[in-house]
């Protein structure tokens, strides 16, 4: 009967998704001062990590009951639905933003914006550079985090078989593959080339994808506030502050034999255990903080950053052109604090337009309303 009854959305899970479209636009413009405050200066984890969970969550919204209600090929059927749009999302974005590569640097004549993207071989292989790009045996580094995407959402029908037998073993299963990619060091090809693996590493990283997955179905419990627990949780936010954030642990040099020591823990590739704690940290500090005031993301302020979050897909492929295209913009007007704020406040507010008019879209307005009953 609970799986019939349609679930009425959370706002955290729009709002965080919606910061993180946000601030992968800031991440994405090259030379960019904004970028110097994101999360990702201030500690291990950073917005990926909150696309990466929020979009596990989402999927077991979208997905993880059609299982349930339909069964386990139908379950399976949407989901392949879903990794093929990923899929031409991917390709799509790919040649729209080398193309925007291309004009920009022949409209300048003075940077190469080619070379940037790192996809000279592209032209100069493009046999080879086409096929890896179809077989997604050639990912770019600026190109990488849809491809891991889709590594796990085609992983959730693996782990939705598991889950019939024991929802445990499902999550079980999950941790086991993170172990054994780092045991076994499994790792897929970016390029024909070289043997430079996928920046973002699918098998470790579909941990917490499917540690979000998890709560959103219920197979996983996130503990309730505790003062003890929120505490510890901050402790661990302020040592990661102080041994990541430049500004400090550059004046303190007794910190540098502990950053040696924990560098390969906060692996970005491999999704070092250390920004997995990183997040669940945060994560939790955020569930105390609006723990029965989820109405506080619900106002008139926060509805743009709902939307975005809401429409994370469209938002999250036009900021990445969006970005670039800002660098661009920079290369000319030079980069001082007025342009950096013109650059970065029209960048914004172009992936919350963007993300109302898919909105729009999406409601079908041509369609006649059907009367309510």
């Amino acid at each position: 009967m609970a799986e019939q009854t349609k679930r009425k959305r959370d706002p955290r899970l729009d709002f965080f998704r919606g910061c993180a479209m946000l601030i992968i636009f800031i991440a994405h413009v090259p030379r960019n001062l904004w970028g110097q405050y994101i999360p990702a200066r201030f500690g291990y984890s950073d917005a990926t990590e909150m696309f990466v969970f929020c979009s596990g969550f989402a999927a077991a919204i979208a997905f993880g009951g059609t299982f349930v209600r339909a069964g386990f090929w139908v379950g399976t059927a949407r989901i392949l639905y879903r990794t093929w749009q990923v899929y031409a999302a991917h390709i799509g974005m790919f040649f729209f933003i080398t193309a925007i590569g291309v004009f920009g640097t022949r409209l300048s004549g003075e940077f190469n914006y080619i070379a940037r993207l790192n996809l000279n071989r592209f032209f100069s292989l493009t046999a080879d550079a086409m096929a890896g790009l179809f077989t997604l045996t050639y990912v770019p580094n600026y190109f990488d985090i849809l491809p891991m995407y889709i590594v796990a959402l085609a992983l959730v029908p693996v782990i939705m078989a598991i889950a019939k037998i024991n929802t445990s073993l499902a999550m079980a299963s999950s941790l086991a593959l993170y172990v054994a990619t780092w045991m076994f060091d499994w790792e897929l090809p970016a390029e024909p080339w070289s043997d430079r693996p996928w920046f973002f590493n699918p098998f470790c990283w579909q941990l917490l994808f499917f540690t979000g997955y998890g709560l959103s179905r219920g197979w996983i419990k996130a503990p309730k506030p505790r003062l003890d627990l929120a505490l510890l949780a901050l402790a661990f936010v302020l040592f990661s502050l102080v041994t990541y954030y430049r500004p400090i642990w550059s004046e303190i040099p007794q910190l540098d034999p502990i950053r040696d020591a924990i560098r390969p823990w906060r692996s970005k590739t491999n999704f070092g255990v250390l920004r997995y704690i990183h997040f669940l940290c945060l994560a939790y500090l955020s569930h105390c903080l609006l723990h029965d005031k989820q109405w506080l993301l619900t106002t008139r302020w926060t509805a743009p950053i709902l939307t975005v979050g809401q429409q994370a897909l469209p938002s999250f492929l036009f900021s990445m052109g969006a970005s670039y295209v800002a660098g661009m913009v920079l290369d000319h007007m030079g980069r001082s604090v007025p342009t950096f704020a013109l650059v970065n406040m029209t960048g914004l507010l172009l992936v919350i337009a963007l993300a109302y008019t898919a909105a729009w879209y999406k409601a079908t307005p041509w369609r006649p309303q059907k009367a309510p009953t």
